[in-house]
């Protein structure tokens, strides 16, 4: 028998007093591949994995991992199965990579030997290993963008949860990033990855969630959008105009 899909969630819904952020959303990411969010601001990508990662708590719905119930709001173990790449930076100017590195992990429960390697492993892992002792306040804000990836997988997570990680990177960091993820995905990690940017989606993600207004508009490859929306070729940017009648950079 196949094992469950490594992250299910069932008919999600979390309000924000009377505005519904997320609104009955269903799917479920499979074991070792890219899973793309794909929406405007607004749309509920941030909403449904701080609903997933535990960092909102009071939704509705069910959300299982590897077959079981999972709640990291509550259930402190549940929370180190998932790292969160947070939209925002989350890094210290005044200390340097290496040093971010060592405070997240500790923080994270790692010590000795094994914070050292996981340290190394994310300054290889993002292309930041001859900038490590430098103070992060000199680093572009592509190379920040990459350090925050290498902090939120520090513990080597299950599921690996990335908001909105390119924003504002140049084309150089761009592929720095992408590099790092796809070689996450051939080592077996799940990646779950929101985006404004169609084009980021159709060369990085295996599959596709279209989110919009709260609800999941639609969901698979980009060629089976395509097909069911009735849109030639592969282009998600006319697949999602099709469902919602705007462009994604309307609300950017």
């Amino acid at each position: 028998m196949a094992p469950p899909p490594l992250l299910e969630v069932a008919d999600l819904r979390f309000r924000y007093g009377e505005r519904a952020a997320v609104d009955g959303a269903s799917f479920a990411v499979e074991r070792a591949e890219i899973f793309g969010f794909l929406g405007p601001n607004g749309a509920g990508k941030t909403t449904t994995i701080s609903c997933i990662c535990g960092l909102l708590d009071g939704w509705q719905g069910a959300v299982r991992f590897a077959g079981a119930d999972f709640r990291p709001a509550t259930v402190v173990a549940d929370r180190a199965k998932v790292g969160l790449v947070p939209q925002e930076l989350a890094l210290y100017d005044d200390l340097s990579g290496m040093e971010n590195l060592q405070f997240f992990g500790r923080l994270g429960g790692l010590s000795g030997a094994g914070l050292a390697a996981a340290v190394e492993r994310g300054l290889e892992l993002t292309g930041l290993a001859d900038r490590a002792k430098d103070r992060v306040g000199s680093y572009s804000g592509g190379m920040k963008r990459r350090l925050n990836i290498a902090a939120g997988d520090l513990h080597e997570p299950q599921l690996l949860i990335l908001d909105e990680p390119s924003a504002g990177v140049d084309p150089q960091s761009r592929n720095h990033i992408f590099e790092a993820l796809r070689r996450l995905r051939e080592q077996g990690r799940t990646l779950l990855y929101t985006t404004h940017y169609m084009e980021e989606a159709e060369r990085l993600c295996d599959r596709v969630a279209i989110l919009n207004e709260g609800k999941l508009a639609d969901l698979g490859t980009a060629a089976e959008l395509a097909e069911r929306a009735g849109v030639a070729g592969s282009n998600l940017e006319q697949v999602f105009l099709h469902l919602t009648g705007r462009s994604l950079r309307d609300q950017a």
